[in-house]
């Protein structure tokens, strides 16, 4: 497509669509800054909204960030933009995440890698949690394997965890959820995240309405963000016995990998809306070094683990709140 100017108009759209990638309890943990003068977008870390006992590294807020990074690209491809984008770029400021460079197209076909990304746009705001059951239905190898390539884009590997390895993740994510219920200062710090919409009308955190049903079989799969509150006409439900769970996985384990893995992320949970799709993530095992050392058996593959994802055939989750454009994308001359 032609590229759109790059106006005020186009920036706010962009960042907008940045800003719908999902982070760790929806802290939203980022800030844009456009200069017209190099016509450079950057994103910055809020270390303000990050979560000291459960997320002491900044891994989890990084992944938020190299989230929101991939859907700004996708817009942008979208929009006929190119993007240059350098992660990290000034060592000594940490918080200066990425910056992507945005100009026009220059009227040539898109590449393959650009054609790519912009297919992914229209799942943007389709993307959302889904903390229901979902059903049996097996997901197809062949949507496996474009699953696993989208991280492989993005550096990253992805992968379905093998039957004879899921009850053991399954019970370090179990482990984990009871290790935070235990906490009461993990507790504390999740409930400041939570959102009642009775008395409030939420622009971030996870609204009452988006925690889902409790487990009916008492197993712990997703987050429970109740924590050990009752929540008033919560429903119980079954759910599924056999989840089909995959585990993304880096090299390495520094910011930028941090950055990496939520772009690859963000990649997977986009091509998977696009198959039909729905996820959720089992971060609990991933928050507490012990175990996530366990994760890392080498009967479940190499790398560092980044991510447990959920996905499967269900009910798409709520749109959750997201802070306005304003809030968040300062314009410099």
């Amino acid at each position: 497509m032609p590229a759109q100017p790059l106006d005020e108009g186009t920036l706010k759209e962009l960042v907008a669509d940045a800003t719908a990638a999902p982070s760790m309890h929806n802290a939203q943990p980022w800030r844009f800054q456009y200069r017209r003068s190099t016509r450079t977008l950057t994103l910055r870390a809020e270390f303000d909204r990050e979560m000291p006992e459960a997320d002491p590294s900044t891994r989890g807020l990084h992944v938020g960030c190299g989230a929101a990074l991939l859907n700004l690209r996708a817009s942008a491809s979208h929009r006929g933009l190119d993007a240059v984008t350098t992660l990290l770029p000034v060592p000594g400021d940490p918080a200066l995440v990425a910056s992507v460079r945005l100009h026009e197209g220059t009227g040539v076909p898109a590449t393959p890698a650009d054609a790519a990304l912009a297919a992914l746009y229209p799942a943007i705001r389709h993307r959302h949690t889904s903390r229901y059951p979902f059903d049996d239905r097996a997901i197809p190898d062949d949507v496996r394997a474009l699953l696993t390539e989208a991280a492989r884009r993005e550096g990253v590997e992805f992968a379905f965890l093998p039957p004879d390895h899921l009850e053991g993740v399954l019970v370090l994510i179990r482990d984990g959820e009871g290790f935070d219920l235990r906490d009461p200062a993990r507790e504390a710090e999740q409930r400041y995240w939570t959102r009642d919409t009775s008395r409030e009308a939420p622009v971030d955190g996870v609204p009452d309405y988006a925690f889902g049903p409790t487990d009916a079989s008492g197993r712990a799969l997703n987050r429970d963000f109740a924590g050990t509150d009752i929540v008033p006409g919560r429903a119980d439900a079954l759910f599924e016995d056999r989840p089909q769970l995959a585990l993304l996985r880096t090299a390495r384990d520094r910011p930028a990998d941090w950055l990496r893995a939520g772009q690859a992320l963000e990649r997977v949970l986009l091509t998977a809306v696009l198959h039909g799709l729905v996820a959720s993530f089992a971060t609990q095992p991933l928050e507490w070094p012990e175990l996530r050392h366990l994760l890392r058996a080498p009967a479940l593959g190499t790398g560092h683990p980044q991510m447990i994802v959920r996905l499967g055939y269900g009910p798409e989750g709520p749109c959750t709140p997201r802070r306005p454009v304003a809030e968040v994308l300062t314009i410099e001359p």
